[in-house]
Protein backbone atom coordinates (compact mmCIF):
# COMPACT_ATOMS: atom_id res chain seq x y z
CA UNK A 1 0.00 0.00 0.00
CA UNK A 2 1.10 3.60 -1.04
CA UNK A 3 2.33 6.02 1.72
CA UNK A 4 2.22 8.83 -0.47
CA UNK A 5 -1.57 10.55 -0.87
CA UNK A 6 -2.58 11.19 -4.06
CA UNK A 7 -2.51 14.88 -5.62
CA UNK A 8 -6.17 15.98 -6.13
CA UNK A 9 -6.70 17.80 -9.33
CA UNK A 10 -10.46 19.37 -9.85
CA UNK A 11 -11.79 21.50 -12.20
CA UNK A 12 -11.33 25.81 -11.58
CA UNK A 13 -13.45 26.79 -8.25
CA UNK A 14 -12.81 24.09 -6.13
CA UNK A 15 -9.29 24.08 -4.55
CA UNK A 16 -6.69 26.65 -3.32
CA UNK A 17 -4.54 27.25 -6.70
CA UNK A 18 -8.13 27.70 -8.61
CA UNK A 19 -8.79 30.05 -5.54
CA UNK A 20 -5.54 32.41 -5.80
CA UNK A 21 -5.83 32.94 -9.83
CA UNK A 22 -9.25 33.31 -10.16
CA UNK A 23 -8.37 36.34 -7.36
CA UNK A 24 -5.51 37.25 -9.77
CA UNK A 25 -7.18 36.83 -13.01
CA UNK A 26 -11.12 38.01 -12.48
CA UNK A 27 -11.73 34.56 -14.78
CA UNK A 28 -11.28 31.26 -14.64
CA UNK A 29 -7.99 29.50 -16.26
CA UNK A 30 -7.82 28.56 -19.82
CA UNK A 31 -6.40 28.61 -22.94
CA UNK A 32 -5.16 31.11 -24.56
CA UNK A 33 -3.39 29.67 -27.97
CA UNK A 34 -1.79 26.69 -28.72
CA UNK A 35 2.26 27.72 -30.38
CA UNK A 36 3.55 23.82 -29.30
CA UNK A 37 2.27 20.41 -29.22
CA UNK A 38 4.30 18.84 -26.87
CA UNK A 39 4.19 14.60 -27.34
CA UNK A 40 5.43 12.49 -24.54
CA UNK A 41 6.41 9.30 -27.30
CA UNK A 42 7.31 6.78 -24.60
CA UNK A 43 8.46 5.93 -20.89
CA UNK A 44 11.39 4.21 -22.17
CA UNK A 45 14.68 5.46 -20.76
CA UNK A 46 18.34 4.49 -20.11
CA UNK A 47 17.92 6.27 -16.98
CA UNK A 48 15.70 5.93 -13.88
CA UNK A 49 16.22 9.53 -12.56
CA UNK A 50 14.57 10.70 -8.36
CA UNK A 51 13.24 13.92 -10.22
CA UNK A 52 11.45 12.30 -12.98
CA UNK A 53 7.72 13.09 -12.54
CA UNK A 54 6.92 10.63 -15.16
CA UNK A 55 8.98 7.90 -13.46
CA UNK A 56 10.55 6.49 -17.11
CA UNK A 57 13.23 3.77 -16.44
CA UNK A 58 14.66 0.80 -18.58
CA UNK A 59 12.22 -1.52 -17.17
CA UNK A 60 9.36 0.87 -18.74
CA UNK A 61 7.54 -0.16 -21.87
CA UNK A 62 5.06 2.47 -23.14
CA UNK A 63 5.82 3.63 -26.41
CA UNK A 64 3.83 6.01 -28.75
CA UNK A 65 2.97 4.30 -31.94
CA UNK A 66 3.13 5.37 -35.54
CA UNK A 67 -0.43 5.74 -36.16
CA UNK A 68 -0.95 7.50 -33.28
CA UNK A 69 1.83 9.96 -34.16
CA UNK A 70 0.86 10.74 -37.23
CA UNK A 71 -2.76 11.72 -35.49
CA UNK A 72 -0.77 14.02 -33.67
CA UNK A 73 0.85 15.80 -36.90
CA UNK A 74 -2.90 15.97 -38.27
CA UNK A 75 -3.57 18.22 -35.07
CA UNK A 76 -0.84 20.29 -35.11
CA UNK A 77 -1.34 21.27 -38.69
CA UNK A 78 -5.66 21.69 -37.82
CA UNK A 79 -3.86 24.27 -34.58
CA UNK A 80 -1.37 25.64 -37.03
CA UNK A 81 0.86 24.74 -34.18
CA UNK A 82 5.14 25.86 -35.08
CA UNK A 83 6.91 23.65 -32.99
CA UNK A 84 6.19 19.81 -31.84
CA UNK A 85 8.24 19.57 -28.77
CA UNK A 86 9.44 15.74 -28.11
CA UNK A 87 9.42 14.60 -24.81
CA UNK A 88 9.55 11.11 -23.17
CA UNK A 89 11.36 8.67 -21.50
CA UNK A 90 14.51 9.21 -23.61
CA UNK A 91 12.15 10.22 -26.99
CA UNK A 92 15.50 8.47 -28.86
CA UNK A 93 14.70 5.09 -27.61
CA UNK A 94 10.98 5.01 -29.74
CA UNK A 95 11.21 2.97 -32.53
CA UNK A 96 9.52 6.13 -34.79
CA UNK A 97 11.42 9.04 -33.27
CA UNK A 98 13.67 9.59 -36.47
CA UNK A 99 10.68 9.36 -38.58
CA UNK A 100 8.27 11.79 -36.34
CA UNK A 101 11.31 14.66 -36.42
CA UNK A 102 11.25 14.01 -40.55
CA UNK A 103 7.49 14.00 -40.67
CA UNK A 104 7.14 17.35 -38.37
CA UNK A 105 10.01 18.61 -40.53
CA UNK A 106 8.98 18.12 -43.86
CA UNK A 107 5.30 20.08 -42.37
CA UNK A 108 7.51 23.24 -41.87
CA UNK A 109 7.27 22.63 -37.94
CA UNK A 110 10.28 23.57 -35.53
CA UNK A 111 11.43 20.35 -33.65
CA UNK A 112 12.21 20.29 -30.48
CA UNK A 113 14.08 17.38 -28.28
CA UNK A 114 14.27 16.96 -24.66
CA UNK A 115 17.55 14.41 -24.46
CA UNK A 116 19.25 13.24 -21.34
CA UNK A 117 22.27 13.75 -23.32
CA UNK A 118 23.49 9.76 -22.09
CA UNK A 119 21.56 7.93 -24.33
CA UNK A 120 23.68 9.23 -27.18
CA UNK A 121 26.48 7.41 -26.03
CA UNK A 122 25.11 4.09 -26.66
CA UNK A 123 24.99 1.60 -29.47
CA UNK A 124 22.55 2.77 -32.36
CA UNK A 125 22.13 6.53 -30.86
CA UNK A 126 25.74 7.91 -31.54
CA UNK A 127 25.11 9.24 -35.07
CA UNK A 128 22.51 11.19 -33.66
CA UNK A 129 24.97 14.70 -32.48
CA UNK A 130 25.44 15.07 -36.40
CA UNK A 131 22.00 13.49 -37.41
CA UNK A 132 20.25 16.67 -34.99
CA UNK A 133 22.93 19.15 -36.79
CA UNK A 134 21.66 18.06 -39.98
CA UNK A 135 18.02 19.06 -39.44
CA UNK A 136 18.63 21.91 -37.06
CA UNK A 137 16.77 19.84 -34.27
CA UNK A 138 16.23 22.35 -31.17
CA UNK A 139 18.16 20.28 -28.36
CA UNK A 140 16.92 20.90 -24.48
CA UNK A 141 19.01 18.82 -22.24
CA UNK A 142 18.73 17.89 -18.58
CA UNK A 143 22.36 19.02 -16.54
CA UNK A 144 20.67 19.52 -13.25
CA UNK A 145 23.66 21.03 -11.73
CA UNK A 146 27.44 21.93 -12.74
CA UNK A 147 28.91 20.00 -9.87
CA UNK A 148 29.52 15.57 -10.52
CA UNK A 149 28.48 15.24 -7.38
CA UNK A 150 24.80 16.42 -7.32
CA UNK A 151 24.04 15.59 -10.82
CA UNK A 152 25.33 12.01 -9.54
CA UNK A 153 23.33 12.03 -6.81
CA UNK A 154 20.24 12.92 -8.90
CA UNK A 155 20.45 10.90 -12.15
CA UNK A 156 22.90 7.99 -11.12
CA UNK A 157 26.76 7.18 -10.77
CA UNK A 158 28.79 8.59 -14.11
CA UNK A 159 25.63 10.15 -15.29
CA UNK A 160 27.73 13.63 -14.99
CA UNK A 161 30.74 12.64 -17.06
CA UNK A 162 28.51 10.74 -19.49
CA UNK A 163 26.48 13.87 -20.31
CA UNK A 164 29.79 16.31 -20.50
CA UNK A 165 31.30 13.75 -22.83
CA UNK A 166 27.87 14.34 -24.87
CA UNK A 167 27.73 17.93 -24.96
CA UNK A 168 31.85 17.93 -25.97
CA UNK A 169 30.46 16.11 -29.13
CA UNK A 170 27.59 18.05 -29.74
CA UNK A 171 29.58 20.85 -29.76
CA UNK A 172 31.59 19.67 -32.30
CA UNK A 173 29.31 19.59 -34.65
CA UNK A 174 27.73 23.11 -33.62
CA UNK A 175 25.32 22.59 -30.83
CA UNK A 176 25.71 25.64 -28.50
CA UNK A 177 28.47 26.96 -30.76
CA UNK A 178 26.28 28.64 -33.42
CA UNK A 179 22.55 30.29 -33.08
CA UNK A 180 21.08 27.87 -36.15
CA UNK A 181 21.60 24.70 -33.16
CA UNK A 182 20.27 25.86 -30.24
CA UNK A 183 21.61 23.70 -26.91
CA UNK A 184 19.45 24.44 -23.97
CA UNK A 185 20.68 23.16 -20.35
CA UNK A 186 17.96 22.19 -17.68
CA UNK A 187 18.35 22.88 -13.95
CA UNK A 188 16.48 21.65 -10.94
CA UNK A 189 17.21 21.70 -7.60
CA UNK A 190 18.21 18.52 -5.97
CA UNK A 191 16.62 19.11 -2.82
CA UNK A 192 12.88 20.71 -1.60
CA UNK A 193 13.87 24.23 -2.27
CA UNK A 194 13.19 27.08 -4.87
CA UNK A 195 15.36 27.49 -8.28
CA UNK A 196 17.77 29.99 -8.26
CA UNK A 197 17.33 33.19 -10.65
CA UNK A 198 17.78 32.16 -13.81
CA UNK A 199 20.22 34.77 -15.37
CA UNK A 200 22.72 34.55 -12.70
CA UNK A 201 22.10 30.88 -12.52
CA UNK A 202 23.69 30.61 -16.21
CA UNK A 203 26.47 32.75 -15.68
CA UNK A 204 27.87 30.33 -12.85
CA UNK A 205 27.01 27.33 -15.32
CA UNK A 206 28.92 28.95 -18.27
CA UNK A 207 31.68 29.97 -16.05
CA UNK A 208 32.07 26.42 -14.37
CA UNK A 209 31.87 24.47 -17.34
CA UNK A 210 33.78 26.86 -19.44
CA UNK A 211 36.74 26.49 -17.26
CA UNK A 212 36.76 22.98 -16.37
CA UNK A 213 35.69 21.47 -19.61
CA UNK A 214 35.86 24.26 -22.14
CA UNK A 215 32.33 23.40 -23.36
CA UNK A 216 29.18 26.07 -24.26
CA UNK A 217 25.65 25.61 -24.80
CA UNK A 218 22.94 28.28 -25.81
CA UNK A 219 20.52 29.21 -22.72
CA UNK A 220 19.93 27.97 -19.14
CA UNK A 221 16.13 26.66 -17.84
CA UNK A 222 15.35 26.55 -14.13
CA UNK A 223 12.34 24.26 -13.89
CA UNK A 224 10.93 23.88 -10.33
CA UNK A 225 10.12 20.20 -8.84
CA UNK A 226 6.76 19.28 -8.76
CA UNK A 227 5.39 17.64 -5.62
CA UNK A 228 4.47 14.06 -7.48
CA UNK A 229 6.32 11.22 -8.69
CA UNK A 230 9.39 10.36 -7.33
CA UNK A 231 10.17 13.52 -6.14
CA UNK A 232 7.05 13.20 -4.15
CA UNK A 233 8.36 9.74 -2.72
CA UNK A 234 11.05 11.10 -1.48
CA UNK A 235 9.65 14.28 0.26
CA UNK A 236 7.03 11.76 1.99
CA UNK A 237 10.54 9.65 2.86
CA UNK A 238 12.24 12.51 4.20
CA UNK A 239 9.35 14.11 5.92
CA UNK A 240 9.75 17.46 4.05
CA UNK A 241 6.19 16.63 1.65
CA UNK A 242 3.99 19.37 3.19
CA UNK A 243 6.76 21.86 3.83
CA UNK A 244 7.18 21.74 0.20
CA UNK A 245 4.08 22.41 -0.96
CA UNK A 246 3.62 25.22 1.67
CA UNK A 247 6.63 26.86 0.24
CA UNK A 248 5.54 26.26 -3.30
CA UNK A 249 1.98 28.26 -1.98
CA UNK A 250 3.71 30.82 -0.22
CA UNK A 251 5.82 31.75 -2.70
CA UNK A 252 2.48 31.67 -5.72
CA UNK A 253 3.27 34.62 -7.93
CA UNK A 254 0.12 36.22 -10.39
CA UNK A 255 2.95 37.58 -13.00
CA UNK A 256 3.82 33.97 -13.68
CA UNK A 257 -0.06 33.40 -14.80
CA UNK A 258 0.11 34.87 -18.18
CA UNK A 259 3.22 32.09 -19.54
CA UNK A 260 1.96 28.79 -17.96
CA UNK A 261 3.03 26.52 -20.55
CA UNK A 262 -0.80 25.11 -19.87
CA UNK A 263 -2.05 27.70 -21.56
CA UNK A 264 0.13 27.82 -24.83
CA UNK A 265 0.37 24.35 -25.49
CA UNK A 266 -1.13 20.56 -25.93
CA UNK A 267 0.32 17.96 -24.54
CA UNK A 268 -0.09 14.18 -26.12
CA UNK A 269 0.69 11.23 -24.10
CA UNK A 270 2.16 8.08 -25.53
CA UNK A 271 -1.39 6.36 -25.91
CA UNK A 272 -2.56 9.51 -28.01
CA UNK A 273 -4.41 10.90 -24.91
CA UNK A 274 -4.80 14.85 -24.42
CA UNK A 275 -3.65 16.55 -21.67
CA UNK A 276 -2.84 20.27 -20.09
CA UNK A 277 0.79 19.86 -19.58
CA UNK A 278 2.80 16.71 -19.02
CA UNK A 279 2.67 17.35 -15.21
CA UNK A 280 -1.23 16.43 -15.46
CA UNK A 281 0.02 13.82 -17.80
CA UNK A 282 1.92 12.00 -14.93
CA UNK A 283 -0.84 12.74 -12.82
CA UNK A 284 -3.21 10.79 -15.54
CA UNK A 285 -5.58 13.89 -15.57
CA UNK A 286 -6.85 14.04 -19.42
CA UNK A 287 -7.82 17.61 -20.76
CA UNK A 288 -11.55 18.37 -19.46
CA UNK A 289 -13.15 18.18 -22.85
CA UNK A 290 -15.79 15.50 -23.94
CA UNK A 291 -13.15 13.62 -26.33
CA UNK A 292 -9.68 13.66 -24.83
CA UNK A 293 -7.47 11.03 -27.66
CA UNK A 294 -5.87 13.52 -30.12
CA UNK A 295 -8.11 11.63 -33.09
CA UNK A 296 -10.51 13.62 -32.06
CA UNK A 297 -8.84 17.19 -31.58
CA UNK A 298 -10.61 20.06 -32.04
CA UNK A 299 -8.71 23.46 -31.49
CA UNK A 300 -11.22 25.37 -30.51
CA UNK A 301 -12.94 22.95 -28.21
CA UNK A 302 -9.60 22.55 -26.73
CA UNK A 303 -8.80 26.28 -26.16
CA UNK A 304 -11.96 26.77 -24.66
CA UNK A 305 -11.88 24.54 -22.12
CA UNK A 306 -10.91 25.07 -18.31
CA UNK A 307 -7.82 23.54 -17.77
CA UNK A 308 -7.61 20.51 -14.63
CA UNK A 309 -5.23 22.19 -11.72
CA UNK A 310 -4.37 20.79 -8.25
CA UNK A 311 -1.63 21.60 -5.71
CA UNK A 312 1.19 20.61 -7.80
CA UNK A 313 0.14 23.79 -9.78
CA UNK A 314 1.63 25.79 -7.28
CA UNK A 315 5.17 24.64 -8.90
CA UNK A 316 4.94 26.15 -12.09
CA UNK A 317 4.07 29.79 -10.12
CA UNK A 318 5.86 29.94 -7.48
CA UNK A 319 8.79 32.56 -7.41
CA UNK A 320 10.02 33.27 -10.85
CA UNK A 321 8.16 30.63 -12.35
CA UNK A 322 8.75 27.60 -13.96
CA UNK A 323 7.70 25.81 -17.39
CA UNK A 324 9.44 23.84 -20.07
CA UNK A 325 10.58 26.73 -21.54
CA UNK A 326 12.02 28.26 -17.72
CA UNK A 327 11.36 30.58 -15.48
CA UNK A 328 8.43 33.10 -16.27
CA UNK A 329 8.36 36.22 -14.72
Amino acid sequence: MSLVAPVQLTIQGKNEFDERTLDALGVKLGGVTIDTIQVNVGLVCNLACHHCHVESSPSRTEQMSWETMTRVLEAAGKAQAGTLDITGGAPEMNPDFRRLVDAALGRGMGVTVRTNLTVLLQDGYDDLPQWYADRRVHLVASLPCYLEVNVDKQRGRHVYQESIEVIRRLNAVGYGITKELPLDLVYNPGTAALPPDQAALEQDYRRELGRQFGIGFTRLLTITNMAIGRFLHDLHRLGKAEGYQQLLRDSFNPATLAGLMCRHQLHVGWDGTMFDCDFNFALGEPVGVAHQHIRDFDPETFLSRTIATGEHCFGCTAGHGSSCGGSLA
